[in-house]
């Protein structure tokens, strides 16, 4: 990677690049690096000070932009102090980011050059592709059993179905299904027979705090807004290192919020399951206990949403937070009713750490992918999953 570098003060960048392999090209003005530009496709990524001798940044990136060939070059913008005219000027032409650099550590723009950088990679190595080659199919034999099974169990279940769903209406008013957004490989309707009372979901939040499973060891943390955020502190009295959010009519800078938020995201819990859940109905209790509230999933089973067996889907609140490769990875295998970690869970009593869960939801997706999908491993979660059917915890 070669990132041009446009203005006086390169220096602090030296070090980074040097321990990162990446090539700097530095340049005093925009004179030279037109010239550059022009003489070399070399050029990568343009970091570019806004205080240039005879222009400024913002005029250089408009020069740029006049010439096809440069037009997508990643753009970052810098600046002595935060503005916030300027700041808005620059994002509304199309520079990809913009860094105070005076209070913004060198090694994170250089990181943000690498993700451009990668970004711009991903965009070129996937424009020719196929649409075929981007499509995701489950192997052939999967698909089959899935549909199958599904099929016939939902025929041979139907008496009992339409029987639990007189029995949940007669004991609360309210749809007897339950519909909600899921995310596996992609974000589905997700069905299920309804366990809790209606309105249960605006709950959720306030029962985490205090009942939620996997925060048994953790303290609870959120976002501090009298904590003053140690980079403004060190600039004069109504300057920011960042540009100013506002949130529930209180103030804070846009990096201060950032890392705070990445801290609690480390050590709150990813998953919620609440214990001696206290929205679950009787017939919910009995329906979630016999595992009977899963049946409508057969038929997401059949519409190709979900698999028989795969890692379970995800509320959304959960999934946004897994954003990391270590644990994203769990999103390469299917959606499933029944997985890994479910009936390893079941096995020890109902005592799974939330970091052992992630790991197992991995461990099936290696499996699952390079090649290595294995139908004879299916079945044996499978038959694995059946003594577990009927289980105490209305977890």
């Amino acid at each position: 990677m070669t990132i041009l570098y446009i203005g006086t003060s390169p220096e602090g960048f030296e070090p980074i690049v040097q321990e990162k392999n990446i090539t700097l090209n530095a340049v005093g003005n925009g004179i030279e690096a037109m010239n550059i530009l022009k003489s070399s496709n070399d050029i990568d990524v343009i970091i570019c000070e806004f205080n240039l001798p005879g222009n400024s940044g913002l005029f250089f990136f408009d020069t740029i932009n006049t010439e096809p060939y440069l037009r997508k070059m990643p753009f970052i913008l810098l600046s002595d102090e935060y503005n916030s005219k300027l700041f808005t000027e620059a994002f509304n032409k199309g520079v990809n980011d913009y860094f105070v650099a005076s209070s913004t550590d060198k090694k994170q723009i250089i990181e943000k050059a690498q993700s451009l950088y990668k970004m711009q990679c991903h965009k070129i190595d996937t424009s020719n592709c196929k649409e075929s080659d981007q499509t995701y199919k489950l192997p052939f034999s999967k698909r089959l059993f899935d549909i199958v099974f599904a099929s016939l169990v939902l025929i041979g279940i139907a008496p009992l179905m339409l029987f639990t769903m007189l029995a949940i209406r007669l004991e609360s008013k309210g749809k007897v299904y339950y519909i909600a957004k899921r995310v596996g490989r992609k974000t589905f309707d997700f069905y299920k027979l309804r366990s809790m009372r209606t309105g249960s979901d605006e709950m959720i939040k306030n029962l985490a705090k205090k009942n939620n499973q996997y925060n048994k060891d953790k303290e609870e943390k959120t976002i501090s807004f009298n904590t003053p955020c140690p980079k403004c502190s060190k600039l004069e009295k109504g300057h920011f290192c960042s540009p100013v959010l506002y949130i529930n009519e209180n103030e804070i800078c846009d990096y201060w919020y950032s890392y705070q938020k990445k801290d609690i995201e480390t050590k709150n819990s990813t998953f919620i399951k609440i214990l001696d859940d206290p929205r679950i109905t009787k017939v919910g209790k009995f329906i979630r206990n016999t595992s009977i509230d899963e049946l409508p999933q057969l038929i997401n089973v059949i519409k190709g949403d979900m698999s028989i067996v795969g890692n379970r889907p995800l509320p959304v609140y959960e999934a946004e937070l897994l954003t990391k490769d270590a644990m994203s990875k769990r999103f390469l295998a299917p959606a499933g009713i029944t997985g890994l970690w479910q009936v390893e869970l079941r096995g020890r009593g109902g005592n799974m750490s939330e970091e052992e869960r992630m790991r197992l939801d991995n461990e099936y997706a290696d499996n699952f992918t390079g090649n290595r999908y294995s139908f004879w491993y299916d079945m044996k979660l499978i038959l694995r999953t059946f003594p577990g059917l009927i289980q105490k915890s209305t977890v």
